[in-house]
């Protein structure tokens, strides 16, 4: 599960969906489309519909990319433990695990349960620039944890937003799909 706001969601989101995808020992990759991340301001955020049709567009065709609205029909804002609760018993015969950034370790400790979560689900980490495990207060060594040599990506969806409100281009840093979306529904504008 990758989870996330994909406001839009761009290519960088794409690369790593399809290297876990392909290169690890997941079979599916499912984006987890958040209404409302807890730790994170809301005030440019497209629908949640836009954005969930912005990666269903993205991935179509896909057989193991897959876009989920299960948060969006849950409390806001979203917690992650409830999230994982409700996949787990929606689809009992799946073993879920979570994808996230390293750039999450530092402020991993301040998600609603973590201890649950590291307790109860496998975590795969990719790599971000200039984040250690040594920044977090976790012992990430108790926990089934790995970090994943999957190719870093530093594109900004918030830099993109910013580039669309400017007029200027976001080719190749979105699929056209979703340049198509956003310039018929307007969003970031």
């Amino acid at each position: 599960m990758y989870f996330g706001s994909f406001n839009p969601v761009h290519i960088g989101h794409l690369i790593i969906a399809e290297y876990f995808a392909t290169q690890t020992d997941l079979d599916e990759v499912w984006f987890i489309i958040s209404p409302q991340n807890p730790l994170k301001a809301t005030s440019d955020l497209a629908p949640e519909a836009h954005r969930l049709k912005m990666v269903q567009l993205a991935i179509k065709g896909s057989p193991y990319l897959h876009a989920s609205d299960i948060e969006f029909a849950m409390d806001k804002p979203s917690f992650t433990y409830k999230t994982l609760q409700a996949l787990r018993d929606t689809f009992p015969k799946y073993s879920f695990t979570l994808i996230m950034g390293q750039d999450n370790m530092p402020s991993f400790h301040l998600w609603k349960e973590y201890e649950w979560i590291l307790q109860n689900f496998p975590v795969r980490m990719f790599p971000r620039h200039n984040v250690t495990m040594a920044e977090s207060p976790i012992d990430w060594s108790k926990y089934q944890v790995q970090i994943i040599a999957a190719p870093q990506i530093e594109i900004s969806a918030t830099q993109i937003r910013k580039q669309i409100a400017a007029k200027q281009s976001a080719r190749y840093l979105l699929p056209d799909a979703v340049i198509g979306y956003i310039q018929e529904h307007k969003l970031y504008q």
